[in-house]
């Protein structure tokens, strides 16, 4: 008796071919979620990038407002050297010290829409004794930051090169066409009013804070309680996924805390 073995059927051709098929449709569909996942993680990451600078940028602008001003000149028995005290929690030009300004009409350019200048001590390592000046300027999409001891034009003193040093980038408060119509495309009511001050002054009157801009009689830089701080950020590149601008803004207020000058 002979005995036969079963048949051992393969797959046809036309069956390789379909399971392959499928096997490289899920494959694309892989891929295709994986490379989303990418372009969102590096949209996010830029985004968090952005904010994370801008944040810290707009910590330290406040901070160094809130410690302007000090100290003060009724804090020395002996006001010969002005440098180790301060004349006002702000600086200005034109006329610095002896002529102030008036905070929105003839201070040009500090204190400004986009330029202010601190003066304070604030007993770095670097700067250990007396007053410093601390300017934050706007130029073009870069904000700058530089410190030096107190002298006796501000102005000057921050003109010499290498100075001022970037501070946070791509700031859009000024930013021109074309790049303003794309951003107010996308946003609105980002830009209601034309360019977006960084700072905006309020100034101490007999009648309460009111804005510097119209608080008359009392608009000197000497008079600014507070200072409003406002950023507005894009990040380098557009959304990976829609190719949209990606901008935020971001907000603080700055308050004195020495009321003595």
């Amino acid at each position: 008796m002979v005995c036969s073995s079963p048949k051992i059927r393969g797959f046809t051709l036309l069956e390789l071919m379909i399971a392959m098929g499928i096997f490289l449709v899920i494959c694309a569909a892989m891929f295709s979620l994986l490379q989303l996942s990418q372009e969102r993680y590096a949209s996010e990451s830029q985004l968090s990038g952005a904010f994370g600078e801008a944040r810290l940028g707009i910590d330290q602008i406040v901070r160094d407002i809130n410690i302007s001003g000090y100290p003060s000149a009724g804090m020395f028995s002996n006001t010969s050297s002005p440098t180790t005290f301060t004349i006002s929690p702000f600086a200005w030009a034109p006329g610095y010290p002896s002529t102030p300004c008036q905070v929105g009409l003839n201070c040009i350019p500090t204190p400004g829409d986009f330029d202010l200048i601190v003066e304070t001590n604030f007993g770095t390592t670097d700067l250990p004794g007396g007053v410093s000046w601390i300017r934050y300027q706007l130029v073009g999409t870069t904000l700058y930051r530089g410190v030096l001891p107190k002298g006796s034009d501000p102005i000057a003193a921050f003109s010499v090169a290498g100075v001022m040093t970037p501070f946070v980038e791509n700031v859009m408060n000024n930013v021109s066409d074309p790049l303003l119509s794309q951003i107010t495309a996308q946003y609105p009511n980002m830009f209601q009013s034309g360019p977006v001050p960084v700072f905006k002054y309020t100034c101490n009157t007999p009648a309460g804070p009111q804005p510097c801009s119209l608080a008359s009689g009392y608009n000197s830089p000497k008079n600014i309680s507070d200072v409003d701080v406002t950023l507005i950020v894009k990040t380098q590149q557009g959304d990976a996924q829609t190719h949209a601008l990606q901008v935020m803004e971001l907000a603080a207020r700055g308050h004195r805390s020495n009321p003595s000058n």
